[in-house]
Formats: structure tokens, C-alpha cells, sequence
């Protein structure tokens, strides 16, 4: 079942390891078919080094298993609620990447001062509030999951596909598990170059017309960085 998805979703999580982005068995990368309203995803705990596409886990939106002998991830709850939430994305990815879950724990949005982020990310990569002692004791993967799409009520998630989440770590998604993780790598570079850039001047900020300049050049309607559909 869904053995396209299975593998697209094997091979972006071995990317996470092959960009530096995981160590051990930290992160997991989530696709989904919309059609049929089925996710694959990592299972909880197993070492990439011997998972195959086969072990990856199908569940559907409601977190039923549908396929799979290993348990899901224990972020499952969380991808499924951006999945709900964002029917625009295809893939969703959890790191715990150095810089940007450095941003996480110090509770802080990713300020947009560079034009490498505004080629990726429209606004500041937002960090998401302190968790409710309700919501901790409660379900807390589903919880944290919700506390990022409240996060997202004045956000487009299409045009920023990035969160912090409080003092735990970062989530991307994107069009495709492969777009996902794609992101996921380009929030750890500008993470790291943000910290280094506002290390050197604090007040540093950015003119807001060239962060519409280099966001709209590859996202707007008038698009034109790459080459396009070609004939």
C-alpha cells in the first residue's frame, strides 16, 4: 500500500541524516496522499541506518494504523494536526537541528534579516507559545501540534513553512516530503546566520521592501528566479 509515498518518505529521512540535520534516531519526515487521506511515516525509535521503505508506518488522519508491524512516531499526533489543519502540504518534517532549535529553546522567532531567508520564508520563522500544564499532561504530541496552528492564525503556513516550537525544536513542511526536508535544511542555515548576524549587531534589521523583492521573485506572480517550465 502506498508504496510510492513509502519510499519518497524512506529516502527524505535519510536525507535528514545525510544533510546533518539528525543524529541517532532524533527527527522523522511524514508524507501524505490526499486522495485517499493516508500519511506515511518513520517509525518511533528505529535506526536509519536499518530502516527500510517497508518499515515506514501508514496511518490515516486520525492516527489508526492502517499498514505497518512497528509503532509510528511519537510526533505522529503533531504532523497529523498540520496535515488537518494545512490541507496545502504534502510533507512535514521534526529536527532537532542545532541552530534552529537553539532559537526554540531560547523561545524567539527567526527575525527575516537576510535575502536568504526571504527567498524561503515571508515572515520571521515564528516560535510558538509556552505550553498549558494542561496541554503537557494531556496529549501532548496532538497539543503541541495545536499550539503551532494557533501560532499560524494570522500566518500563511504556504508562504512560511517553518515553526519553532518553545523550548523543544523546529518543524517544516511543504509541498512533498522531499520540499519538506528542503526547508527544514534551509531553516538551519538561516538560523545559524541569523544568531552570527544579530551576535554582531543586535539591532540588526532589514528593509522590508527587499524582503518582498527576493520572496516574490521566487514565490510571487511574477516569479522569474530559475528557468521555469521548460518546453
Amino acid at each position: 500500500m502506498l508504496q510510492e509515498l513509502k519510499e519518497k518518505v524512506f529516502h527524505a529521512n535519510l536525507e535528514l541524516v545525510k544533510q546533518g540535520l539528525v543524529i541517532y534516531t532524533w527527527g522523522n519526515v511524514s508524507g501524505i496522499d490526499r486522495e485517499k487521506g493516508l500519511i506515511a511515516i518513520k517509525p518511533s525509535g528505529l535506526d536509519y541506518d536499518k530502516m527500510t521503505a517497508d518499515d515506514m508506518v501508514v496511518v490515516d488522519l486520525e492516527g489508526n494504523i492502517v499498514e505497518g508491524k512497528l509503532r509510528p512516531s511519537s510526533d505522529t499526533p503533531t504532523h497529523l494536526a498540520l496535515y488537518r489543519a494545512f490541507p496545502a502540504i504534502g510533507g512535514v518534517v521534526h529536527t532537532h537541528s542545532t541552530y534552529a532549535t537553539a532559537w526554540s529553546q531560547a523561545g524567539l522567532d527567526i527575525p527575516n534579516i537576510g535575502t536568504t531567508h526571504a527567498d524561503y520564508f515571508h515572515k520571521d520563522i515564528p516560535c510558538t507559545a509556552d505550553m498549558t500544564a494542561e496541554e503537557v499532561r494531556g496529549d501532548y504530541e496532538l497539543e503541541t501540534g495545536n499550539v503551532i496552528v494557533r501560532r499560524f492564525a494570522d500566518i500563511d503556513p504556504t508562504a512560511t513553512p517553518a515553526v519553532l516550537v518553545k523550548n523543544h525544536g523546529p518543524f517544516t513542511w511543504g509541498k512533498d516530503p522531499a520540499d519538506a526536508v528542503h526547508n527544514a535544511v534551509v531553516l538551519e542555515q538561516v538560523a545559524k546566520m541569523a544568531f552570527i548576524a544579530r551576535t554582531i549587531n543586535p539591532a540588526l534589521t532589514m528593509n522590508p521592501l527587499l524582503i518582498e523583492k527576493h520572496y516574490n521573485r521566487k514565490h510571487g506572480p511574477g516569479a522569474y528566479y530559475g528557468q521555469g517550465k521548460q518546453d
